[in-house]
């Protein structure tokens, strides 16, 4: 459904994809600040 979408909507702005990450994103951490999401870290270790 998506990769369908996103073949008929063709070339977008970069402004309109940041925008639209950073959406995504901030949505991603107010539910995992709900407890309804559990994110990922990354997996590596600093030292």
């Amino acid at each position: 459904m998506l990769r369908d979408d996103l073949e008929v909507k063709g070339p977008v702005r970069l402004s309109e994809v940041d925008a639209a990450q950073k959406e995504v994103l901030a949505i991603a951490r107010k539910l995992s600040d709900a407890g309804q999401l559990s994110l990922a870290g990354g997996g590596d270790e600093f030292v």
